[in-house]
């Protein structure tokens, strides 16, 4: 029987139809272009392929493409008669996952890898800081990744894609010397894994080493294709560590060129949330608003983002009705948001509007009240989802509030509980409590 990259046993005939597929999962999960393109190969030349309209759909609804991804998964679903228990399980697993039933999925998740831990597709979903745990609402999700990833690891042995990933969820959890020797291993065994070099990038922006972080990533990302779906999420690190080093003019270049929403290369949700984390970072570093980006930002949001839904990407999408001062269009969320948490289906609950009401207060110059809004909630962030460096969009809010509020002792001891890398932060005026 054919099998995949990870010997897992695929059910079609066709060694056309397998290569196709495996291609296709390749670019998938180092997001590297081609991966539809692979998956209709596959299809075309085995149409009954369940695993290939999967990997389709999943792929689709990675883009934002969410008609077409159900169609996608309709056809999965109407081939899995014959199917290998692992291969029905796999195939309703995503099912789940593009109906948008995430709590139920991630449970899937979890029972499928215990049975299968190298089935990679699925894996994928949940390895990165942005997966179905990272977006699951729950406390303590960086270490319940790391958990489910140490338990896995002996499944994978020195397995550059899988290495990354462990890596990252090491240094995300404060582990830093245990996670450099991981990402440094896959990037010498893949020099061109793009998870290997945004973790890499995590690294020196949790180490305050913004030097290192633009010295590598300016090196690293020429390897990389411009369409590819990391792109300009890692443009958006460099960006960060030129801000941080002092190269404002560096920074919002790579903003207009790189991951502005008109240029960004990954899916709606990155569109949004590095163009309005940047932005709103920039100011805080003392530089000036830029209205026209803004204007264009808050367009985006509008037209895409109709609803809440994920606590993570709404976020961003509240800082940018804050900015265009869309005061009924923060209302009407944020009563979408409580009725999705009464519902059980908004699971990091108050958060998202706590933040909401912080960044509006900032955009008055209301200190006290950003104080107020984020002080007793910056510990459970790790709950609206993202990375510990997405997250600081919020901590440098509270700590110029505190900075512009006049509570230098209050700023001091935030910088104590972060730790390394704080002398430097981008944040204007930090220098005067040091």
């Amino acid at each position: 029987m054919l099998t995949d990259r990870y010997e897992l046993p695929l059910s079609t005939a066709s060694s056309d139809a397998r290569n196709a597929y495996v291609q296709g999962c390749e670019a998938k999960l180092t997001m590297y272009p081609g991966a539809i393109e692979a998956f209709d190969r596959a299809i075309a030349a085995d149409p009954a392929f369940a695993l290939a309209h999967t990997a389709k759909a999943h792929a689709l609804l990675e883009r934002g493409e969410v008609s077409t991804a159900r169609a996608s998964m309709a056809a999965a679903n109407s081939l899995t008669a014959g199917l290998s228990e692992r291969e029905v399980s796999h195939v309703a697993f995503f099912d789940l996952l593009v109906r948008g039933d995430t709590e139920r999925a991630l449970g899937a998740l979890l029972a499928h890898l215990n049975a299968w831990p190298r089935d990679t597709v699925v894996l994928a979903t949940t390895a990165f800081t942005n997966g179905l745990i990272g977006n699951s609402g729950r406390a303590g999700q960086k270490r319940m990744l790391l958990e489910l990833l140490d338990r896995l690891a002996p499944s994978y042995g020195d397995d550059w894609w899988f290495t990354a990933h462990h890596g990252m969820a090491y240094s995300e959890n404060g582990e830093r010397d245990v996670g450099r020797q991981k990402i440094d291993r896959s990037l010498a065994q893949n020099p061109r894994n793009p998870w290997a070099a945004h973790a890499r990038a995590h690294l020196c922006y949790e180490e305050g080493d913004a030097n290192a972080a633009c010295n590598f990533l300016s090196a690293w990302l020429p390897t990389y294709p411009r369409n590819g779906a990391l792109y300009s999420h890692l443009s958006w690190h460099l960006a960060l560590g030129h801000l941080e080093a002092g190269d404002a003019a560096a920074a919002f270049r790579l903003f207009r060129e790189a991951f502005s929403p008109d240029v960004h290369s990954g899916p709606p949700r990155g569109k949004l949330n590095d163009a309005v984390s940047f932005l709103w970072r920039w100011e805080l570093a003392g530089h000036p608003r830029n209205a026209d980006a803004w204007r264009t930002l808050h367009d985006f949001a509008t037209a895409v983002f109709l609803s809440a839904g994920l606590a993570f990407s709404d976020m961003h999408v509240a800082l940018a009705h804050v900015v265009a001062g869309s005061d009924l269009v923060l209302e009407a969320r944020a009563r979408q948001i409580e009725e999705l948490a009464r519902d059980g289906r908004y699971p990091s609950g108050p958060l998202v509007p706590a933040v909401s009401r912080g960044f509006a207060a900032f955009e008055r110059r209301d200190f006290s009240a950003v104080i107020d809004a984020l002080a007793p909630i910056v510990g459970d962030l790790e709950r609206i989802g993202g990375s510990r460096a997405q997250l600081d969009l919020v901590e440098f809010t509270l700590l110029k509030a505190f900075l512009d509020a006049d509570r230098p002792d209050d700023a001091r001891r935030m910088l104590r509980l972060r730790g390394c890398g704080s002398s430097d932060l981008p944040v204007a005026g930090l220098a005067a409590v040091h």
